[in-house]
């Protein structure tokens, strides 16, 4: 089977953090940018490199960038770049483009284009990072839509040794343990007779209030 092929355009912090791990993830992944020495740097990590401007279309062409599943455009430092990037990506047909926003109007801007998704690396780690310390128990949330998220919560100590069917989550928060991560490996679609141990995570999807209610009862009773 054919490995998923990525472009990333714009090698600073964020473009080649996510560069690189897609690389980890066994992905095919070419990296573009202006800075020759950033794109030196990065040439040891990633399947390809290439130093040059991503608003030349005839490059972009000559690189084949249209056969790439997916395109993210990273540039942080130059929103008129960002947007001339992300337009050439969309005209060659890409089946995805991400991009990288770096405010509330750069991101409209993005999703009048047709974006995929916007990403906004600076606003969402502050989110998670107020998430995080107002519920001493969460791992990590993604947003599934402005009503919906799913949430990795660890099991306090209070639960440990009880039944995912004595906490009841559906019946009593209207929100799903979908997975229960162990020392030993994971479990997909828990059932009410499996134990909970201190450490473990809980995977849980839901709407937000539903949620915000879980981690309130968990945090009230640690």
């Amino acid at each position: 089977m054919k490995r998923q092929q990525y472009v990333v355009i714009g090698l600073g912090r964020f473009g080649s953090s996510v560069a690189m791990e897609l690389v980890q993830l066994g992905y095919e992944v070419l990296g573009i940018d202006r800075n020759e020495e950033v794109v030196y740097t990065m040439g040891d990590f990633l399947t390809h490199t290439v130093t040059a401007d991503a608003t030349d279309e005839e490059m972009l062409r000559s690189l084949g960038i249209r056969n790439f599943d997916c395109g993210i455009v990273a540039i942080g430092d130059d929103i008129q770049m960002s947007i001339l990037a992300t337009i050439l990506l969309k005209e060659m047909g890409l089946k995805s483009v991400v991009a990288k926003a770096i405010s509330t109007l750069h991101g409209r801007a993005l999703e009048k284009l047709g974006v995929d998704r916007v990403i906004y690396p600076e606003r969402d780690m502050g989110v998670r990072v107020a998430h995080q310390l107002v519920t001493p128990n969460l791992v990590d949330y993604i947003e599934l839509s402005k009503d919906y998220r799913i949430v990795e919560l660890k099991v306090p100590s209070h639960l440990h040794g009880h039944l995912i069917g004595d906490l009841n989550p559906r019946a009593r928060f209207s929100c799903s343990i979908v997975a229960l991560q162990k020392d030993t490996g994971v479990l997909i679609a828990p059932t009410a007779m499996d134990r909970l141990d201190e450490g473990d995570t809980m995977v849980i999807i839901g709407a937000n209030e539903n949620i915000q209610e879980f981690e309130d009862v968990i945090n009230e009773e640690d």
